[in-house]
């Protein structure tokens, strides 16, 4: 989907469930990571990351879209645009938009690696998740000598 057909269908989804015209750009962000899209406050503009389009489909952008289009509605009319405003839920739920994205399947944490590690004095064991430099730390309960534990 090009950045031309992105601004035909927000001015499309505009039209159809809000009944206001939708005047400004709809555009393609790829520099957006961790948010479907984005409502810009000073120049009205919306921006859409690409990615959840590809991996959730027209659905998804759709939700996003209308997202987007409750804050610019708003914000334009002087009501509450925030996600915290009851304007701005009432208008989400009158259009059927949601209220969060669903969650990208590449973003899906990753188990944490534990590191081992024991004292060569006393024996005691230390799980981290993070390196610990054992040059410079030491056993806790007997101030031994750390070595890490494979």
């Amino acid at each position: 989907m090009t950045n031309e057909e992105l601004q035909a269908l927000t001015e499309k989804i505009s039209e159809t469930c809000f009944l206001k015209p939708f005047k400004h750009k709809a555009i393609f962000n790829p520099r957006l990571r961790t948010t479907g899209g984005r409502y810009m406050l000073g120049t009205h503009n919306i921006e859409i990351n690409r990615i959840y389009f590809e991996e959730h489909g027209m659905v998804e952008l759709e939700g996003i879209i209308k997202h987007e289009l409750c804050h610019y509605h708003l914000h334009i009319e002087g009501k509450g645009y925030k996600h915290r405003d009851t304007d701005f839920r009432a208008l989400l739920k009158e259009v059927g938009a949601p209220r969060h994205c669903t969650p990208l399947v590449r973003d899906k944490k990753r188990p944490a690696v534990k590191r081992s590690y024991v004292c060569t004095k006393c024996g005691q064991h230390y799980e981290r998740q993070r390196r610990v430099n054992i040059n410079r730390y030491f056993c806790g309960k007997c101030r031994g000598k750390l070595r890490e534990n494979v």
